[in-house]
């Protein structure tokens, strides 16, 4: 039970084997099986993600969250989700029907694709790709294509404006997430999700926090979650691209939105928490399906968290932060991280010797590995912290600068400053 998945493994081989089957037809059976098994967890994933979603903000938000159908109201989201089976399908007069039916298709597919270079232990990954950051980027776009296709087909100028709004939002965070991508690339000299989650006895969040804030924001803006959600902004474009959609097709693009949600999250454990990675992980592998659910699972009660708590913002102030705030970050963090990773900081085997025999309960709770990148994991923390003074000095001169152009504009008589409401005799 240690290492449940070579177990499953070995069985099917020689179960398929012994059908009768050659060596390339049981490959490719196990591969179909895999990708059914993680299609079937992504789609099985939001009955729970929904649920726990309006828990938690019930919670956060002191309102009542699902509690009438089932125990807890566990049982909610399986009733919508029959409700929305049974809808009926309505199609516009004037859809172009074939991209009107894809698109939703579309949606989907672009996050079940990216759980496939997910490992989720040291050896369950369906598909090890050596350029698995390149292909997370690439299926990405599937998203974007599917939210163009629907807002076109839909003959709707609301559902039209809003796909043009999606496109705008999503192609221009793609800039500062693929740049906060390249910065654990650089790291540990690989594009394999797998081998940058065993280049990791130091978390990267502790080597490049800025980077990881990075990521984190521009993947709520891919996603389109609050206060990123202007793509729904139900008081300017009704509801968005998706305005035409009733039924299933209406339910699938709400299925790759909390897809997509927990996939970045689980992106996130996997590109900064350190993965599978964890205590006694390399003597019982099953472990590390613990350890990502755990890291993912918190990552995802920050998004949760962000969704109930910021408000919305406007989409010049939305643009704003990208272009000039999280791109110029981004940039000069890439930079710096490059040249840091220059330096011959990591300890030798020697050098992680010597400081082991001193103390050794060290090796016990870390290992060498932990020693060796010490050095350079307090460099780049260093490196980091400097960076987030000099943004934040910048920033403080910029807002002193914005309110002393309001001021004068006070002082001239351009407008009035804002006078507090009388108070009630």
């Amino acid at each position: 039970m240690g290492d449940i998945i070579t177990t499953i493994g070995t069985f099917l081989t020689d179960l398929l084997s012994s059908l009768g089957m050659g060596p390339s037809a049981v490959e490719i059976t196990i591969k179909i099986i895999v990708a059914a098994i993680l299609g079937v967890f992504g789609i099985g994933l939001v009955i729970f993600t929904v649920w726990l979603e309006r828990k938690v903000a019930g919670r956060i938000q002191d309102r009542l969250g699902p509690n009438r159908v089932g125990p807890y109201g566990i049982f909610q989201t399986v009733a919508d989700a029959i409700k929305l089976l049974t809808k009926e399908l309505i199609t516009p007069a004037g859809a172009d029907k074939v991209p009107y039916n894809i698109a939703p298709v579309f949606s989907v597919l672009g996050v079940l694709l990216i759980w496939a270079v997910v490992p989720f232990t040291t050896n369950a990954i369906a598909s090890d790709l050596n350029v698995a950051v390149l292909y997370i980027v690439a299926v990405g776009a599937f998203g974007v294509l599917a939210v163009l296709m629907a807002g076109w087909s839909s003959n709707n100028k609301y559902a039209l404006l809003g796909a043009l709004r999606v496109v705008a939002q999503t192609i221009s965070y793609e800039v500062p997430l693929v740049l906060s991508l390249l910065v654990p690339v650089m790291l540990a000299g690989t594009m394999s999700t797998q081998g940058i989650v065993e280049a990791q006895p130091i978390w990267y969040i502790v080597y490049v926090p800025v980077a990881a804030f990075v990521f984190f924001v521009s993947s709520l803006a891919e996603v389109g979650r609050p206060p990123f959600d202007l793509l729904e902004a139900e008081s300017e474009l009704v509801a968005g691209f998706h305005i035409e959609y009733s039924g299933m097709r209406f339910a699938m693009f709400f299925l790759a939105e909390f897809m997509h949600a927990f996939a970045i999250s689980a992106l996130t454990a996997v590109l900064f928490l350190g993965g599978w990675r964890g205590p006694w992980v390399q003597q019982y592998p099953t472990l590390g399906f613990v350890y990502l659910g755990i890291k993912t699972m918190v990552v995802y009660f920050v998004v949760m968290w962000v969704r109930c708590t910021v408000p919305r913002v406007r989409i010049d102030q939305m643009l704003n932060l990208n272009w000039k705030f999280l791109v110029p970050l981004s940039l000069v963090n890439v930079l710096m991280v490059a040249i840091l990773g220059k330096l011959p900081l990591r300890l030798s085997e020697e050098q992680v010797a010597e400081v082991l025999q001193n103390t050794p309960w060290v090796e016990w709770a870390f290992g060498p590995e932990f020693m060796a990148e010490l050095p350079r994991a307090v460099l780049f923390l260093l490196a980091n912290a400097a960076l987030v003074i000099v943004v934040l000095a910048l920033l403080g001169v910029y807002a002193r600068r914005e309110r002393r152009k309001v001021e004068a504009l006070v002082d001239e008589g351009e407008f009035s400053a804002p006078q507090p409401a009388a108070a009630h005799q």
